[in-house]
């Protein structure tokens, strides 16, 4: 966790510095072992407000999926301590905006901290380019200016598979566009976002700029009207469910605010004949047993043309008994952990039990192990009316559809509109639990056919396209879905300009002669 030091203070001291410190602590945090003594500075558990760490009336449990076991009792915040928080970012924001820029496995956890760190690093280095422009004006006494200024107060509200990237990503962005920002993360993950609003003191953020408002599923709906509606705040960034995105959406409506959405999806994964099948399973096992199934750009549903179909189901059963070690996070052999709860397994093996009772074929897996342990699972002959092919999964499942024709398979990859059925509109739902379970709006497909390469990556209705590649995310692309998976872009140049508003100046009254 220490590396998320200096990924705060790239926004205070220079790139080139930043970068160096950044890849001394990913090395330490590589020689840590696993711990959760409470002693140590970054296991935070109270709120972060205004630079003071706040208490509430009552505390949450923080749960270790993998054993079942209470690691924290963290601050349950409410309406109060949200109000507080969009207050002290409000009041902080009148400087900051006139500041320029100077439980899963061990190593997928030490991973992230890398990606959490890439956000801040490029975002620090963006701040340093958000350019308006000068228009050429067709009247000679007036000269037309588009200046880019911060939209003020940004609520950032994340889900617990990715706890400090998904936090980076948004408030980096923010902080380098000139907003202050107010974290609301999920009630499974809260550590995270507040060992960053500590490095964030340590690396002397001014008060106010960063607060983190932590609350237990009850305290959700309450705390979630304050950040969407109270007037101070001007943009909402959300990561989470279709469902509760469109609940969002509607309260962000009464004041017309800003609004981010990374929202559900259903990514599919496609070989073509013509693919190198053995590169096409390692990408499969890349881009679907990641943190468990657990990611944010996950495949969901496999489309294998027949030529390849046979092989492709051998070689990645192979693969998945050669490479998948299920165990505890902390171990450093394990690829699988847990799920993130009960109700994550029950959704996968409620999937996995509809396919076979309607004639999908178990070639792996196929069962729960204890807890939210679920063995990782490669079902054949699935039908694309069957239910893991209706909505996203969220777990270690692989469902292999054939098909025969490129038309065909793009009928069904664009098929979904990427809600996820039968979920509550419920902003209690919001961030936790497996309600949270997302996707970016992406695809993934084999081919070396190029000119079918092109045909298909402008064919495909997602906002990311993997050709022959298995792992997308880069601070450097864009990060977003379409249809119902979202509005906006996360990530790159365009990430800045979702915090930004554009002023028109016309400055009149000029001599055209000397």
């Amino acid at each position: 966790m220490s590396t998320l030091m200096t990924t705060v203070m790239m926004m205070m001291k220079t790139t080139q510095s930043a970068r160096l410190l950044a890849t001394a602590f990913v090395e330490a945090s590589r020689q840590r072992t696993f711990s959760l003594d409470a002693s140590a500075p970054l296991v935070c558990t109270r709120g972060y407000v205004h630079g003071r760490w706040v208490s509430a009336a009552q505390d949450f449990p923080v749960w270790d999926p993998a054993t079942g076991t209470e690691i924290a009792r963290v601050a349950d915040c409410g309406p109060e301590e949200a109000k507080r928080a969009v207050d002290a970012a409000h009041e902080a924001f009148q400087q900051w905006k006139d500041v320029t820029a100077k439980g899963k496995p061990m190593k997928e956890a030490l991973g992230e901290i890398a990606y959490s760190t890439s956000f801040l690093d490029w975002f620090s280095e963006e701040a340093r380019r958000v350019y308006g422009d000068v228009v050429p004006s067709p009247f000679r006494d007036r000269k037309i200016l588009l200046l880019k200024q911060p939209v003020g107060v940004a609520s950032i509200i994340t889900p617990w598979n990715f706890p400090s990237a998904m936090i980076t990503r948004k408030v980096g962005a923010a902080l380098a566009a000139g907003c202050s920002v107010v974290v609301k993360p999920a009630e499974d993950t809260p550590l995270s976002a507040l060992a960053l609003a500590e490095l964030s003191s340590q690396a002397g953020l001014p008060a106010g700029v960063f607060n983190v408002v932590p609350c237990s599923r009850e305290q959700t709906p309450s705390v979630g009207r304050v950040l969407c509606s109270d007037p101070l705040v001007r943009k909402i960034s959300f990561t989470g469910s279709t469902a509760t995105g469109k609940v969002l959406l509607k309260m962000a409506a009464e004041t017309v605010k800003r609004v981010s959405m990374e929202l559900g999806g259903h990514a599919p994964f496609i070989v073509f004949d013509s693919a190198d099948v053995d590169q096409a399973v390692q990408g499969a096992m890349a881009s679907k047993f990641r943190n468990s199934g657990q990611t944010c750009v996950c495949s969901n549903r496999f489309l294998v043309q027949s030529s390849v179909y046979d092989s492709f189901l051998e070689k990645l059963g192979a693969a998945m008994d050669r490479q998948l070690k299920i165990g505890h996070g902390s171990k450093p052999d394990t690829t699988q952990g847990p799920l993130i709860n009960r109700r994550a397994a029950d959704k996968v093996l409620h999937q996995t039990e509809d396919a076979l009772s309607r004639g999908a074929r178990l070639l792996r897996g196929g069962r729960r192990l204890h807890g939210s342990f679920v063995a990782p699972t490669l079902l054949a002959d699935v039908r694309a009316d069957m239910l893991c092919m209706q909505e996203e999964t969220f777990g270690p499942l692989v469902p292999v559809v054939r098909f025969d024709t490129e038309q065909e398979a793009l009928a069904i990859a664009n098929s979904s509109q990427v809600g996820l059925a039968g979920e509550p509109p419920d902003l209690i739902q919001t961030a936790t639990g497996f309600a949270c379970i997302l996707s970016a709006g992406g695809g993934y497909f084999y081919s070396s056919d190029m000119s079918q390469i092109w045909r298909v990556a402008e064919a495909l209705e997602v906002g990311l396209v993997g050709v022959n590649e298995g792992l997308l995310s880069t601070p450097e692309a864009t990060f977003g879905g379409v249809k119902e998976s979202g509005l906006g872009r996360e990530g790159s140049k365009y990430g800045v300009d979702e915090y930004l508003d554009v002023k028109y100046v016309c400055l009149g009254g000029l001599s055209p002669t000397g």
